[in-house]
């Protein structure tokens, strides 16, 4: 758990950073966007916060299951919030409070209720072939649907690609990381699992900068923030057989997700309307 909240608020000012470098590119896509992206020392940093995030989210995952360690990255967008008002001396807005209350407290009552557990972190391959199309084939879906879109639709199809190619990166980190763990050095080079989270984490890298610069970003950040912890949570349970509570249980969790998301919605808004605080 502290890995993964610590893994958190390092995305969340690598976020950041690759924000500001993308609002600062004229609109474009594919290798040529990430090239001029590379050149721009904001973007660089940004990329700096994301890879101290796939570390500690690397750690986490060897001692906790998907289901669990996934979830706790929605933290991601209050510590974006946290850390960027006293670094630019504003002044947080009521709403934007509200807004962090709501996402911390939706969390905890979920992981209360949902209670993941799971201690597997290799499947065979009768498990990832089926994951990997599924995975692979809706990212390229949300692309495609994303062409010839106004702004709002675009951000969002973007934004949900880069939720699945985010969960799917983490799955494939878990098995990787497990293998170190196990086998030592020699192994996690020669796992295929390695190199596949390697390719899935540039490929979501790239549709997180195409979704902030396609539209506003309460578009896009409700699907990549809860899209992520969504699919991390089936990819979890169909992977590695880890398991949550149902049952009664489901209705508070249910009750937990909206609050997340409504909370999540509340602080992208919010975000606009920091004040400058009175010198």
């Amino acid at each position: 758990m502290v890995c993964a909240v610590l893994g958190a608020a390092s995305n969340a000012a690598g976020t950041a950073f690759q924000r500001k470098a993308a609002s600062r590119v004229a609109r474009g896509g594919g290798l040529r966007f990430l090239a001029v992206l590379a050149r721009d020392p904001a973007w660089l940093a940004g990329i700096l916060g994301v890879t101290g995030a796939a570390l500690f989210q690397a750690l986490a995952l060897v001692f906790g299951p998907l289901a669990l360690v996934q979830p706790v990255f929605v933290l991601e967008l209050p510590f974006a919030l946290l850390i960027a008002a006293p670094l630019l001396h504003r002044r947080i807005p009521a709403a934007g409070w509200a807004g962090v209350a709501a996402v911390v407290g939706g969390l905890a009552l979920f992981l209360a209720c949902a209670a993941p557990t799971g201690a597997d972190d290799q499947a065979p391959m009768s498990r990832w072939a089926p994951v990997l199309a599924g995975c692979l084939g809706a990212m390229a879906l949300c692309v495609a649907a994303a062409r010839g879109r106004g702004p709002v639709f675009r951000a969002g199809a973007l934004g949900t690609a880069a939720a699945i190619g985010n969960a799917l990166t983490a799955a494939l980190l878990k098995s990787a990381t497990g293998t170190f763990s196990d086998h030592g050095p020699a192994a996690f080079l020669t796992t295929w699992q390695t190199y596949g989270f390697a390719l899935t984490g540039i490929a979501a890298v790239l549709l997180l900068e195409n979704a902030l610069q396609a539209g506003p970003l309460v578009a896009s950040q409700p699907a990549l923030t809860i899209g992520d912890a969504a699919v991390s949570l089936l990819l979890g349970i169909v992977l590695f057989d880890e398991t949550i509570r149902t049952g009664p249980l489901l209705i508070p969790e249910l009750l937990a997700v909206a609050l997340v998301a409504t909370g999540v919605v509340t602080l992208v808004r919010a975000v606009p309307n920091i004040r400058e605080t009175p010198h």
